[in-house]
């Protein structure tokens, strides 16, 4: 079985999207979040912006490979908002997102079924119209060694395409390299072998 390396997320919001549904108005919005405390700003946020809606109905999920995530129907009938808004971050294999969609009663009401499909579409055409990108899952490591191995170690960089995040050349050098997890074994054990050269994971 092929490791798994990569996930998809967005990294900047998303345009502001409305859906309108028998009067009702639904306004769609996508956040990249790392935490529950960029969820509450963001939703703070949104609170000044509409402050005479009636819902602020949301999904998040945070996390790579333990994932977190909360959906919130914020006074809408049980499971007809945040479920089916959590629904489009599973189907577009979203994380790191927090999904709201705000309403505007309209005067009819929608029943739970309308509901349900009002707040998936909104969720839906929200991260069509978001920027979702794939990154990989990577593994830093810190590699010491001294001057004399400067050129075998740059060589395994470039031969593996790895990114230095960091590098401290002082009295001996240092590196923090990253290397995407399904290469990372390897990496690790090319370095392990070399003679002088010192590697550990970043923790």
């Amino acid at each position: 079985m092929e490791l798994k390396d990569t996930y998809k997320t967005i990294l900047k919001p998303s345009k502001e999207t409305l859906f309108k549904e028998k009067g009702s108005k639904f306004f769609g919005y996508a956040f990249p979040v790392l935490s529950e405390s960029d969820v509450k700003e963001c939703l703070e946020g949104l609170k000044k912006k509409h402050h005479s809606a009636r819902h602020f109905c949301y999904a998040y999920q945070i996390g790579i490979e333990e994932i977190q995530f909360r959906a919130n129907d914020d006074g809408e009938p049980n499971n007809s908002a945040g479920l089916p808004i959590y629904g489009q971050i599973q189907s577009f294999e979203v994380t790191n997102i927090l999904l709201v969609s705000v309403r505007y009663f309209g005067g009819t009401k929608l029943g739970v079924g309308g509901l349900i499909t009002a707040y998936k579409t909104s969720a839906q055409i929200t991260l069509e119209a978001s920027n979702v990108l794939v990154k990989t899952i990577n593994i830093q490591y810190k590699l010491e060694f001294d001057y004399d191995l400067m050129n075998a170690v740059q060589r395994i960089i470039k031969e593996k395409n790895i990114e230095i995040v960091k590098q401290q050349l002082e009295v001996a050098c240092l590196y923090i390299i990253s290397v995407r997890k399904k290469e990372s074994e390897v990496v690790f054990n090319i370095f392990k072998n070399l003679y002088k050269v010192s590697i550990r994971p970043v923790s």
